[in-house]
């Protein structure tokens, strides 16, 4: 990978002779949690028709069963990826090789993540560990809201698996917390915590089993510190989507590549290619 101003780009096709797979973001670039993209979605379904490998990369808590049913709920057609693989998959194994007596920090939907791994649910003070997916009520909570819990059980040790390295997603135009946020400030406050997904190197490994390791890989997202920092960690090239989370914080720069470049390099991570939106 080259560091230096990005190549803005106006099709993915321009790029796809130089890759055998994509590991795509989905939440911010396939979809925005109402509706698919439908460019995006045709973009992938198209570099499958060219013989690329598609694995769509997310840091959703879920398994990739549950992702694929919600996404399909939003209008993205199954002809436009290969396999989905999961910040949920990735952290099963975190999860497994831990306390079975676990205390479960997220919404009631993202259980399935403990299906078949033999655990006890428990309130803090039965509590060993903590698996943190997400905020009970994401929409009318914040991180802060769980500071009185986790300094407690931070007094105690325990340690946290975060399912979700997201500080926010976009549901249409609202910010959204999400599990990475509450996971900060966990480790504010000195608690441990341990990460799978999204830009650890984990959620890569299961991916790069689906693609073969000889793959060359192109990185799509629009996450700095998720997307292009793991593919800056992985090796890999990437496409960084300008107007997906990002579009206000790096708006006075997100029309010049150079400039863009600079403000990423300053943040520690740079990507080859940029697009406002995948297509």
């Amino acid at each position: 990978m080259t560091e230096g101003a990005m190549r803005a780009i106006e099709s993915l096709d321009e790029v796809l002779a130089g890759y055998d797979a994509l590991f795509c973001d989905v939440w911010g670039v396939v979809h925005d949690g109402v509706a698919s993209h439908a460019a995006a979605v045709s973009a992938l379904t198209g570099a499958r028709r060219a013989g690329k490998r598609v694995v769509l990369l997310t840091n959703s808590p879920r398994l990739a069963g549950g992702v694929e049913r919600q996404i399909a709920a939003l209008g993205v057609t199954r002809d436009s990826f290969d396999a989905i693989v999961t910040s949920g998959d990735a952290t099963r194994a975190l999860i497994e090789a831990g306390s079975r007596r676990v205390l479960h920090i997220g919404p009631e939907r993202d259980l399935d993540i403990f299906d078949g791994l033999g655990l006890q649910l428990e309130d803090e003070t039965g509590a060993e560990a903590i698996v943190c997916t997400g905020l009970f009520d994401d929409r009318t909570e914040d991180p802060e809201t769980y500071r009185p819990l986790l300094e407690r059980c931070a007094g105690r040790g325990l340690p946290m698996i975060c399912a979700n390295p997201d500080l926010v997603v976009h549901i249409g135009d609202q910010l959204i917390p999400c599990a990475g946020a509450v996971a900060a400030v966990y480790a504010s406050i000195g608690g441990t915590v341990h990460l799978a997904g999204k830009p650890h190197a984990p959620i890569y490994d299961v991916a790069r089993r689906v693609v073969g390791e000889g793959a060359r890989v192109l990185c799509i997202g629009d996450g700095l510190m998720t997307d292009v920092l793991g593919a800056v960690n992985h090796g890999a090239d990437c496409l960084f989507i300008s107007h997906g989370i990002h579009r206000d914080e790096l708006v006075e720069v997100i029309g010049d590549p150079i400039l863009l470049s600079a403000e990423l390099l300053a943040r520690g991570v740079h990507a080859r290619y940029v697009m406002p939106a995948l297509r």
